[in-house]
C-alpha cells in the first residue's frame, strides 16, 4: 500500500493517491505505479506499509495456481474516509484497511473508527468517498483493484492469525523522492 503524491502539470495544489501492488520492494513496484499514473509527472511517496497484518488476520500473497479460489470467504477492503473540521477549507482523509465477508461489515468497522465519529459536522458529514453518507460503491476489494497482470498471476489470502505471530505492520511515513527507490 504506497501513498503517492505529485503536482501535474497545471496544478496548483499537490494531489495523492493509494496504490496497491505486489513486490518484495518499492524498487519492484516502480513501473506498476507508472502504469498506475502515466500522467502524474514527478511522482514521489509520502509512505508506504507493507500489508502483513490486519485485525487479527495474516494477509498473504499466494500463486493463482496453488490455491483453491471458491473456497475464499474473507476479502481485504480499502476505505477511504472523508470529514471536515469546523471553520477549515480541507476535506481531511483517513485510509484504512478491513478483512471482512462482504463490503457492508467492512462499512460498519469503517463507522466505529473515532475519525468516522469526530470528524464531520452538521452540514459536512464524514463519509466514505465520494459520497456523502455511507454508499458501498465507494469501499473497494484490495485485489479487484490490483494492476490486472498481477490479478492474473496472484491471490490474496487471509487466514485468522495465531496470537504470537501478530505483529502489526509498520507504516513507514515521510517524503521519499523517486529518484532514490533503487
Amino acid at each position: 500500500m504506497v501513498l503517492l503524491g505529485c503536482k501535474p502539470k497545471g496544478r496548483h495544489t499537490e494531489q495523492h493517491d493509494v496504490f496497491f501492488g505486489i513486490g518484495d520492494s518499492l524498487a519492484d513496484l516502480k513501473p506498476q505505479i507508472e502504469a498506475f499514473w502515466p500522467d502524474a509527472g514527478t511522482i514521489h511517496i509520502d509512505g508506504y506499509r507493507s500489508v502483513t497484518h490486519v485485525n487479527g488476520y495474516q494477509i498473504d500473497i499466494k500463486a493463482n495456481k496453488t490455491i483453491n479460489k471458491t473456497s475464499k470467504k474473507l476479502q481485504l477492503f480499502f476505505l477511504n474516509l472523508g470529514g471536515y473540521k469546523p471553520n477549515e477549507l480541507e476535506e481531511y482523509h483517513y485510509k484504512m484497511i478491513e478483512v471482512a465477508e462482504e463490503k457492508g461489515e467492512a462499512i460498519a468497522a469503517a463507522k466505529k473508527t473515532a475519525f468516522y465519529k469526530h470528524t464531520g459536522f452538521k452540514g459536512a458529514a464524514s463519509h466514505i468517498d465520494d459520497k456523502y453518507g455511507i454508499d458501498v460503491d465507494d469501499v473497494v476489494a484490495i485485489e479487484d483493484i490490483l494492476p490486472k497482470n498481477l490479478k492474473k498471476q496472484f491471490s490474496i489470502t487471509i487466514k485468522k492469525a495465531s496470537s504470537k505471530n501478530i505483529t502489526e505492520d509498520q507504516l513507514h511515513l515521510g517524503y521519499l523522492k523517486w529518484s532514490k527507490i533503487k
